[in-house]
């Protein structure tokens, strides 16, 4: 029997007028649940609750220390609800268990982050000439909207919600159609922490439907979306037209340099977690392996070895020893085939590891891989020379545990393979040369470039692109909080009031001087 979850909407969960939403286990192709979806007119009644919420003070007025308090009790009971929002995280994305056990316990970070961020945040106090007295602040801006996608449901939802939270605004969360239930369920989480009703809203829809009418509401202040660029550019469009505030977090197709410095293990252990981590449905997910030709039939020699090994130890995602788990749907298996196909049929490039779908059962524990969504983990590498580079799979972004291996004779070579692409989010470079690791990750254009490691996520740490096809703004620290705030200038006048009535008047009788500014 499948269970049915509900909207959170003002602190309870409520019914929605759209046709339920089927929640599929990636790994079986069974319907293990059901979703209310938002209809436009769940959508305006929402954002009109929201709004008048937001009015009210009760969050957006109430004192920085009691909201960060809260916040850090909403760290606290995350921690105890973690059990069960693995398992839920598990069965709705088909992600391995021993990555959800290393994932879902490190969101608390965000909460216990824009807790202490409210407490020390200090409001400057500008040089302005003359006697008065200039300082800022921070307001939050209103109702918001975030569109979160299905690989990574709670941790890109948490770090969204954690910094609009702190702000002071009213938050409304569109979560993707394929993954809800998680976000549901911090619907509770928030409420016990001492979320006021109708600050934290979550109406789950199909993007057309729910999502339109979201993002094109006059009262939505900003929309924050994780996804894909079309979507992002179509979003955009749609939020700048209300003049409303927009970050988005968009496409990626990371380079991984490796330069012959590089120990071959550690550089081989990187590649295959930052490539076949989540399957490979990752934004900064490293694709385009550019490595040293003068190490890479050694390196090609243990990311095969390795590879294989994973492909070996592949099964249930619920059994802690699996490695990897499905594609989150046949939609997203059926990309994925069509890129690899459609590069190695060309004849521009073989497969020297996987490249193709996962049937039959699986020899580690039994698990039958034809009724899930089970990709190969896959290395491409070129049939002759570059010519791999004419391939759709080294430009678009498959969203899969493929990756393209080339090779390179100059940094200058490696560099201009790195930015060969529309674009820009994450980056990899593996060397052991400091100078060389300083003067590549100046001219990398990417808005996270990491040296010797991949996938490095804090709080603090800004995530964002450094091209349009990868979005505009950054998640995470003290920005992420700004991005949700207003800057309100605040000037008041200390002079006497002798003083100011002798250089305040400015229309007094003669041809004195007067102020201006």
């Amino acid at each position: 029997m499948t269970e049915t979850y509900l909207m959170w909407v003002a602190g309870s969960e409520q019914p929605g007028e759209e046709e339920l939403i089927p929640v599929e286990d990636p790994a079986t192709g069974e319907i293990f649940a059901r979703c209310h979806a938002a209809s436009a007119s769940d959508v305006e009644r929402t954002i009109a609750l929201a709004q008048t919420t937001f009015k009210s003070g009760i969050w957006s007025k109430s004192s920085r220390h009691h909201r960060a308090d809260v916040l850090d009790k909403c760290a606290t009971l995350l921690t105890e609800a973690l059990p069960g929002l693995i398992a839920l995280e598990v069965r709705q994305t088909g992600r391995a268990v021993r990555e959800m056990n290393a994932q879902v316990p490190s969101l608390v970070r965000w909460f216990k982050y824009y807790a202490s961020l409210l407490r020390v945040e200090e409001q400057p106090v500008l040089p302005t000439a003359g006697k008065l007295h200039n300082f800022l602040q921070s307001v939050p801006l209103g109702v918001v909207v975030q569109i979160t996608p299905f690989n990574h449901p709670l941790l890109i939802a948490v770090k969204k919600i954690a910094p609009a939270l702190a702000a002071g605004n009213s938050v409304i969360v569109k979560p993707s159609e394929l993954t809800p239930l998680s976000t549901l369920l911090l619907g509770r989480v928030l409420k016990e922490a001492g979320i006021p009703d109708g600050v934290f809203n979550v109406l789950p829809g199909y993007g057309a439907v729910t999502g339109k009418a979201l993002v094109q509401n006059p009262l939505v202040r900003k929309v924050d979306v994780t996804g894909g660029t079309v979507a992002g550019r179509a979003i955009g469009g749609i939020a700048g037209g209300n003049l409303a505030r927009y970050t988005a977090e968009l496409g990626g197709k990371a380079p991984l340099i490796v330069f012959d410095t590089a120990d071959v293990q550690l550089a081989v252990n990187g590649i295959t977690f930052g490539s076949f981590i989540a399957s490979g449905q990752t934004c900064i997910a490293s694709t385009r392996i550019i490595v040293d030709g003068k190490i890479l039939p050694q390196l090609l020699e243990g990311l095969k070895t390795k590879t294989d090994s994973i492909a070996q130890r592949m099964g249930a995602p619920n059994n802690p020893e699996s490695m990897m788990g499905p594609l989150i749907s046949a939609k997203q298996l059926r990309n994925v085939e069509t890129l690899v196909s459609e590069a190695l049929d060309s004849g521009n490039a073989k497969a020297m590891a996987g490249g193709s779908r996962m049937q039959g059962i699986s020899s580690f524990d039994g698990t039958d891989f034809s009724k899930g969504y089970f990709y190969q983990p896959t290395i491409l590498v070129s049939s002759e020379e570059d010519i791999i580079l004419a391939t759709r799979i080294w430009r678009e972004e498959a969203f899969g545990p493929v990756i393209v291996v080339v090779a390179f004779n100059t940094e200058e070579d490696a560099i201009r393979l790195a930015n060969d692409s529309e674009f820009g989010l994450g980056a990899g470079i593996w060397t052991q040369d400091l100078a060389q690791a300083f003067r590549v990750s100046e001219q990398i254009d990417a808005g996270i470039t990491w040296v010797n490691t991949h996938h490095r996520n804090d709080p603090s740490s800004p995530w964002g692109g450094a091209k349009s096809s990868s979005g505009v703004g950054s998640e995470n620290g003290i920005d992420a909080y700004h991005a949700y705030t207003t800057t309100k200038s605040i000037i008041i006048n200390y002079a006497s009031t002798e003083e100011a009535l002798s250089t305040d008047d400015w229309f007094k009788a003669g041809a004195g001087s007067v102020r201006y500014g």
